[in-house]
């Protein structure tokens, strides 16, 4: 084995192969493994490497296979074989290994998590890199304290439904839902989920870091869904996919005509476009043509295909109108103005929505007074070709 000649002297070699006891053995492991992780090996120098690593995997001695998981716990020298075999011995054996080792694939990760028990979940769920695959194991199969750990680790990357089925399961955890809401970037759902299960300070985190207003983590924790929705419309509109929070609230059933009548008076026009969409089931650029057509049939058909009441039909047609208007009057463009003017024309309507619409439509209008004006909101002029 040319490494071992170029590694260690002869001694070391007789050492690590017939020692007497297992420190001597250990000692010649630790060595052995510290320069072979150290020195360029050949193909040939590499391969003979691997089967020394073998020898000591095999070794009747823990402190022997603990030298060897310890030093070489992130080197790219470990065949996956000897990984595998270090992953399943005691504790301290297989933690090191397991925390660090790029020799597991993304199923080895998984199968330890659904069979390797907590203590080796806990060490798959802090290592440098976690891909969905994995961290979708942890959320179905982690014990609590893997699961916050995972959700804590902010290379462990989660895809949206993996974070729902986190809080599924772990509803009544407080440590897992705040590692939940402290995670760098949220999905809309799952931020919105949160709030009315969070304790305060999390709360404080959500509104801060996830672009919730107080003013919506409250109204959602009250139970005021509907309307705290068109406020986190309002907050989200800045970076988040219009059609997919469309299609997150139609599928909760939230996707309502006084939802999108209000988000029409507040200017959010790609919100109700999408929303129209949604609820008739036309594609988004024929509804954008339908909605924006010149003559008054188009808003009329996409809206009695969409299902909605007809006593609101004026109010949407008021509310397309004013959008109309105040794109082509030449006046300042700001969000504030575009939305007061919006709220004036749609509640001077012989025909305006329910008294609790119009309420809190009259309570936006006061809190837009008080406000700064705000830079315009930016949308496409015409809709996209399918």
């Amino acid at each position: 084995m040319t490494v071992t000649r170029s590694a260690l002297t002869d001694t070391d070699i007789q050492m690590l192969l017939k020692g007497a006891t297992a420190d001597e053995r250990a000692l010649a492991a630790h060595k052995l493994c510290r320069r072979i992780d150290q020195q360029g090996l050949t193909p040939e120098e590499r391969e003979a490497a691997q089967s020394i690593l073998r020898i000591m995997a095999a070794d009747a001695a823990e402190l022997v296979r603990r030298a060897l998981a310890v030093t070489l716990r992130a080197s790219p020298l470990v065949p996956r074989d000897v990984a595998m075999a270090l992953a399943r011995d005691v504790e301290t054996v297989s933690l090191p290994i397991l925390s660090f080792s790029p020799a597991f694939t993304d199923d080895d990760l998984a199968e330890i998590v659904r069979i390797g028990g907590a203590v080796r979940q806990v060490a798959v769920a802090k290592r440098p890199q976690l891909s969905q695959k994995v961290t979708a194991a942890v959320a179905e199969h982690g014990v609590e304290q893997a699961v916050e750990a995972a959700c804590a680790n902010d290379n462990a990357v989660f895809s949206e439904r993996a974070l729902q089925r986190v809080i599924e399961r772990f509803a009544k955890s407080e440590a897992v839902l705040a590692a939940v809401a402290y995670r760098n970037v949220l999905p809309l759902s799952v931020s919105e989920r949160l709030v009315d299960m969070v304790s305060d300070q999390v709360l404080d985190h959500l509104v801060s870091r996830h672009a919730l207003t107080p003013e919506t983590a409250l109204q959602i924790a009250m139970g005021a869904r509907e309307r705290a929705t068109i406020d986190l419309v309002d907050q989200a509109g800045r970076t988040a996919d219009v059609q997919a929070f469309v299609a997150h609230v139609g599928r909760n059933g939230r996707l309502t005509a006084s939802l999108l009548l209000r988000a029409l008076a507040h200017g959010h026009m790609a919100f109700f476009e999408w929303g129209m969409a949604e609820l008739a089931g036309v594609p988004h650029h024929r509804t954008w043509l339908m909605i924006h057509d010149a003559g008054p049939l188009g808003l009329r058909a996409i809206y009695e295909r969409a299902g909605l009441p007809s006593r609101l039909y004026p109010a949407f047609r008021a509310g397309v109108d004013t959008y109309h208007s105040l794109e082509q009057d030449g006046g300042a463009r700001d969000q504030a103005r575009f939305q007061e003017h919006m709220l004036q024309r749609f509640l001077t309507q012989p025909q305006p929505a329910m008294r609790e619409d119009i309420d809190y439509l009259l309570d936006k209008m006061d809190r837009l007074s008080r406000k700064p004006a705000k830079p315009p909101q930016s949308r496409p002029r015409k809709a996209g070709v399918a």
